[in-house]
C-alpha cells in the first residue's frame, strides 16, 4: 500500500465470499467481479522495451513485448488495452525452468523503474525474471497518468495538508482527470485487483510457462494474494515484501501501521543507551510538535534535497506524519529530527518535505490508483470510522490529524468524485492455499506494519515469517538478509534458510549535540 505525499511517493505506494480453490484448481470467478467470459483471447506480441528517462541497463538484453487483453472482461468484445511486458534473462547459465514474475506496488507505481532493484537484489540470479506493467501504467495503451494530480502533489508541499482550500484543489484535480479519462473511453471500472489478476494469469498462459513463482511488493503483495485466490494453477510459490492484505487493506489500516511502526522506532530507541540517554522522551517529543504545528503551522522556504531553487514548506501537524510515513526522512535520523524540531530547527522535517515539490510528470498512473483504492480500499468505512482510528492509534494529537488517514487525505471525498461500483464484497476475502508463501516485512515499516504478515498468514498454512529490524516499507532491496531469504525460498519455497535473521540489527541512531 502506498499513497502520495507527492507523486514520488506514490509510485513507492503508503494498504474481499469463500476461499479460493487449492492450487491447481479451476478458479471460479466470484459474484459481480469481472470474470474470464467469451471475451477476446489474451495474446502476447513481441516488441522494443520501453525507453526510460533512465537507462535500464537490464532491458538492453530483455525480450519484450506487450500484452493485449480485454479491458473488461465482464464486455465480451470491448476493447483491448496493452500492457507493457519484460523478460529479463537469468544470470545464470543453467537458469531454473521456473521464473520469477514480479508484481509493482501502488496501486499505480511506475514498474519499469523498479527493475534495478529487483536485479540488484538478485531475482534474476537463478531464473528469468518477468516484469508487466500493470494496467494504466506508464509504457500502457491506455496510460492512466493525471498530470493535473502531479502538479496538485508538487504543489501540495506549500499547502496545509488538511485546510478546506487544499481539499478543493485536491478536488479539482481528480475531476479534471476523471473527465480527460473518461472522455477517451477509458472505463476506469475495469482498472481494479480481479482484472489485474486476471492479466497475470493471461501472461503466464501467453508465455507458454507451465509454472512460476510470484513476488509482490506493498499493493503487489495485495495483488499477488487476490491472483493466488482467483488464478492459482500455475503458481509455485509467492513471497509478499510489505504486506497488504486484501481482506484489511483500508482506510483504518493505514492508522494501524503508522502507529507500529512509530512504535517500533520508539522501542529501537529506548534499547539503545546513547539514544535513550540523548532523546528520552520522544513520543512525548513528537506528540508536542504534531499539536503545536496544527496550531500553528510553520512556513519556510528551503531548497530541496535534489537542488534547483528554494520552494515554499508548510510544516503542520499532518505534514509531520506523512513525512515520517513516507520514510522521507531516514530512520537512523528520526530521532534527531524530531528533537532538532522541538528545539527550533524544522530544517530537517522541511527538506524532507521539499523534496516532493518536483513534479515527476506520467510516473504514477493515478487513475489506477483512485480506481482500485475507490472501489476497494474506501467503501465499508465511515469518516468517524477513519477518526477512531485516529484517535486509538495516537489518541494525543488533535482532531484534524486523527481525521485523515496517514498519505490517504480526503480520499473519501475524493471517491466520490471518481465514482467506481464498491467491489469489496469480491475483493475483500482472505485467501487460502497450500502454495508455500514468504512475508517479508521491516519492523520500522508505517505504511504496512509488519504484524499484518501474522494475521495474513492464518488462512495461508505453509507460511515462513521474516521480520528485518530497523528496515521501512519495499524489505528486499534494503537487505541483504533479506535478498539471501528470498533466494532460498525461490530454491526451497517448502524450507528456506532464514538464519541470518537471527543477528539482524537495525542502524545505529543519528546523536547530536544537545
Amino acid at each position: 500500500m502506498t499513497m502520495p505525499l507527492n507523486a514520488a511517493a506514490a509510485a513507492a505506494l503508503l494498504c474481499l465470499g469463500a476461499f479460493g480453490p487449492a492450487a491447481g484448481g479451476a478458479a471460479p470467478t466470484p459474484a459481480g467481479a469481472a470474470g474470464p467470459g467469451p471475451a477476446t483471447p489474451a495474446r502476447f506480441v513481441p516488441g522494443p522495451c520501453p525507453k526510460t528517462p533512465e537507462p535500464v541497463q537490464a532491458l538492453s538484453t530483455a525480450r519484450c513485448g506487450t500484452l493485449e487483453v480485454p479491458e473488461n472482461r465482464a464486455r465480451p468484445g470491448g476493447r483491448t488495452v496493452k500492457l507493457a511486458v519484460a523478460v529479463v534473462p537469468a544470470v545464470s547459465a543453467k537458469p531454473a525452468r521456473d521464473p520469477v514474475v514480479f508484481m509493482s506496488g501502488g496501486p499505480g507505481g511506475e514498474t519499469f523503474d523498479d527493475i534495478p532493484f529487483l536485479v540488484s537484489s538478485g531475482l534474476n540470479r537463478d531464473r528469468d525474471l518477468i516484469v508487466m506493467a500493470q494496467r494504466g501504467n506508464l509504457y500502457d495503451t491506455p496510460g492512466l497518468a493525471c498530470p493535473e494530480l502531479d502538479r496538485f502533489y508538487a504543489a501540495s508541499v506549500g499547502l496545509p495538508s488538511y485546510a478546506p482550500s487544499t481539499q478543493r484543489l485536491m478536488a479539482d484535480a481528480v475531476k479534471r482527470c476523471r473527465d480527460r479519462l473518461t472522455a477517451h473511453g477509458v472505463d476506469l471500472s475495469a482498472y481494479n485487483s480481479t482484472e489485474n489478476a486476471a492479466d497475470f494469469a493471461d501472461l503466464r498462459t501467453a508465455l507458454g510457462i507451465e509454472q512460476w513463482n510470484v513476488y509482490g511488493h506493498s499493493y503487489g503483495s495485495d495483488l499477488a494474494l487476490t491472483y493466488l485466490r482467483l488464478h492459482p494453477r500455475g503458481i509455485r510459490a509467492v513471497a509478499l515484501d510489505s504486506v497488504t492484505p486484501p481482506q484489511s487493506v483500508s482506510l483504518p489500516f493505514a492508522w494501524a501501521s503508522a502507529r507500529e511502526g512509530l512504535d517500533n522506532i520508539y522501542e529501537a530507541c529506548a534499547a539503545e543507551p546513547r539514544c535513550k540517554s540523548r532523546y528520552p522522551d520522544l513520543e512525548r517529543t513528537l506528540n508536542e510538535q504534531v499539536r503545536k504545528l496544527d496550531a500553528r503551522p510553520l512556513t519556510l522556504n528551503v531548497r530541496p534535497p535534489q537542488g534547483g531553487d528554494p520552494v515554499k514548506v508548510v510544516l503542520d501537524g499532518g505534514a509531520l506524519l506523512n513525512v515520517l510515513v513516507a520514510k522521507a526522512i531516514p530512520f537512523a535520523d528520526v530521532p534527531a529530527a524530531i528533537d532538532e524540531l522541538a528545539r527550533g530547527r524544522p530544517e530537517r522535517f522541511a527538506r524532507a518535505r521539499a523534496a516532493g515539490s518536483v513534479e515527476e510528470a506520467g510516473q504514477t498512473a493515478h487513475g489506477l490508483t483512485q480506481s482500485v483504492v475507490c472501489a476497494e480500499w474506501v467503501p465499508g468505512h465511515s469518516a468517524s470510522d477513519v477518526l477512531d482510528a485516529g484517535r486509538r492509534a495516537f489518541p494525543d494529537w488533535p482532531e484534524p490529524v486523527q481525521a485523515q488517514a496517514p498519505q490517504l487525505a480526503f480520499q473519501e471525498q475524493m471517491c466520490r468524485i471518481w465514482k467506481v461500483p464498491d467491489r469489496t464484497a469480491v475483493q475483500r476475502v482472505a485467501t487460502s492455499s497450500p502454495v508455500p508463501v514468504l512475508f517479508v516485512n521491516g519492523t520500522f515499516d508505517m505504511k504496512t506494519g509488519a504484524s499484518w504478515a501474522q494475521k495474513t498468514a492464518r488462512t495461508l498454512p505453509h507460511s515462513t515469517i521474516v521480520r528485518i529490524p530497523g528496515i521501512g516499507h519495499w524489505a528486499v532491496p534494503q537487505s541483504p538478509c533479506a535478498q539471501k531469504v528470498l533466494a532460498s525460498f525461490l530454491a526451497r519455497p517448502a524450507a528456506p534458510d532464514t538464519g541470518c535473521v537471527a543477528g539482524l540489527g537495525w542502524e545505529p541512531f543519528t546523536i547530536t549535540p544537545k
